[in-house]
């Protein structure tokens, strides 16, 4: 069950659902026009939306932002008439995907070749049971580094952070609201054969968004966590990159000092964190 979520005076966003690969959607209202924040992975669910946030009386968006290019973050787009804006990467990789067959036989056979995963394949196809009309509706604007829009009482700045989730992530910063939305900039890199996090690429991902002088955090498949929660997650980023290093990626090692400082037996959680670590040092000696 989606549900509709407000915080502060200018930011509505809508919950994620995990089944579909529903991310978060979002909405800024300003004095003279709105921004929405990605467009959902389908046309039902930006319609979704948009109907929820009608019956609320909440302005339709003029405008909208895309957090990076990842299927369930556009395939609404075709539905939503604004215009669109997205880092000049974003478009890029979206072009890429403009052609492709979206037919069972033609999302098995890209899992098969290593170019799509099993997680978006099934996903889409329970999105799409009834139908599979999906048009890639390419962005209206494209920018580098970073974008300023003033929607009149409330500003937000659209800026390229990276990642190993994606290359390309963008994150919106709603400034009088101290909101950042984090898109899936924040996630491992879940599209190479092993989920993975690494060090160089995470610790320039949180000096980026440490940046910020945010309250509130928006992770788009999770919810919107505080500051407080943000830093935490933050803190055990930064140890386990830390651990990395020290460790030269070795998990046992990783392990057995982690459990040291924390002086208890290690959560699931922590232990699945260690191996994405090991995982990304593992491909980034491949790469040397």
């Amino acid at each position: 069950m989606q549900v509709i979520k407000k915080i502060g005076e200018r930011f509505w966003y809508q919950t994620p659902v995990s089944e579909t690969d529903r991310p978060i959607l979002g909405m800024v209202v300003g004095d003279k026009q709105s921004l929405m924040i990605d467009a959902g992975n389908s046309e039902a669910h930006a319609n979704y939306f948009l109907e929820e946030l009608k019956n609320r009386e909440v302005p339709k968006p003029r405008l909208l932002a895309l957090t990076h290019w990842h299927w369930d973050h556009i395939f609404g787009l075709s539905a939503l008439d604004v215009v669109s804006i997205s880092s000049k990467e974003t478009k890029q990789e979206m072009e890429k995907l403009v052609h492709l067959d979206w037919s069972d036989r033609a999302l098995d056979e890209r899992v098969k070749e290593g170019t799509e995963i099993e997680f978006c394949s099934a996903a889409i196809k329970k999105e799409f049971a009834d139908h599979r009309d999906i048009t890639i509706s390419l962005p209206d604007m494209t920018f580098e580094g970073q974008m300023e829009i003033d929607l009149g009482g409330v500003t937000c700045l659209l800026q390229q952070v990276g990642g190993d989730h994606a290359s390309d992530s963008t994150v919106i910063y709603i400034k009088e609201e101290k909101i950042l939305f984090l898109g899936d900039c924040f996630y491992p890199d879940i599209f190479s054969p092993k989920t993975n996090y690494t060090v160089s690429t995470i610790l320039t991902l949180l000096d980026k968004l440490e940046a910020f002088d945010a309250e509130w955090y928006i992770l788009s498949h999770g919810t919107a966590i505080s500051k407080e929660e943000f830093m935490k997650e933050v803190a055990l980023l930064r140890t386990m990159a830390s651990l990395t290093k020290e460790c030269n990626g070795d998990c046992s090692c990783m392990k057995e000092v982690y459990r040291t400082q924390i002086e208890r037996d290690l959560t699931e959680d922590e232990t699945d964190l260690i191996q994405e670590f090991v995982n990304g040092m593992e491909i980034e000696n491949e790469v040397k």
